[in-house]
């Protein structure tokens, strides 16, 4: 498995330098990481130098690192919105799954961006995403809980509150909540990917040397990521969790924490000069 990519798709480089600064990068507000050790890090993860090079630069470019030149050697710091990300992540991240969702009220979306502000349409749509929301029709986002708070944080950041729409309320108990559900989020395949996720890392432990210690536990959270976008958390009382969910929850937390010390070593060994 560490040798390979994970199954569910291949990462792209921005993405997988993502999932490593919010794993092994601390403390977030003051850590420089040598860009030759990024690359050396990516290369062991399966990309090729030039494509590890674009990525960081990309994401530069893209106000989510920040570029530091001393002679002959390049670092890179995680910016003021690269932070504001990792924790919003790692809020969503650590507590799925980790407590019964209640019914309660639900959120609406809907909104018309216009095509001349297209990326601030796109980052809006993965920020929903996340938040646990699925798509309805066109324009119209539904999520099963209160997200009032930050689609109105959302929405002022990105500078689109003009074109959106927002309300709160509840389903109606006369209608079948599973069916809808079913066409806003795609159930069947959060099941089956969490299903994989527990036969894909149900076997390792957390004794490994410290390079394989590092791939395992970067895949793991890389793939683990993923699921905030994917599991809307829907509350028990209309719609049965995944069956796998509890068993993928607990073997993340496990092994996250059981690899932590070896698979830092291994990062801090290639990426510090």
């Amino acid at each position: 498995m560490p040798e390979s990519v994970p199954p569910h798709g291949d990462p792209g480089p921005q993405e997988l330098v993502m999932t490593l600064l919010g794993t092994y990068v601390s403390p977030r507000e003051s850590r420089r990481v040598w860009s030759g050790g990024l690359v050396g890090v990516l290369a062991g993860l399966g990309f090729s130098d030039g494509a590890a090079r674009i990525a960081l630069a990309r994401l530069a470019r893209r106000d989510l690192l920040a570029r530091h030149k001393a002679g002959r050697l390049v670092h890179y710091s995680l910016t003021r919105r690269t932070i504001a990300l990792l924790e919003d992540g790692d809020r969503r991240i650590f507590s799925l799954g980790r407590r019964e969702r209640e019914v309660g009220q639900w959120t609406v979306l809907w909104q018309s961006i216009p095509e001349s502000r297209r990326q601030a349409r796109e980052r809006l749509v993965r920020r929903l995403r996340f938040l646990g929301f699925g798509p309805v029709q066109d324009g119209t986002w539904i999520a099963p809980h209160d997200r009032e708070a930050e689609v109105l944080a959302l929405l002022a950041e990105l500078d689109v509150a003009e074109h959106a729409g927002l309300m709160l309320g509840k389903p109606s108990a006369g209608l079948d909540v599973r069916r809808f559900a079913a066409r806003a989020w795609n159930l069947d395949g959060l099941a089956a990917r969490y299903d994989a996720f527990v036969r894909d890392f149900g076997g390792y432990s957390g004794d490994l040397p410290d390079a394989e210690a590092f791939q395992v536990r970067t895949w793991l959270t890389h793939t683990f990521r993923a699921f905030p976008s994917l599991d809307p958390e829907l509350p028990v009382g209309l719609v049965p969790a995944p069956p796998s969910r509890a068993a993928a929850v607990e073997l993340f937390h496990d092994l996250y924490q059981a690899l932590a010390p070896a698979a830092q070593r291994h990062f801090d060994e290639v990426t510090e000069k």
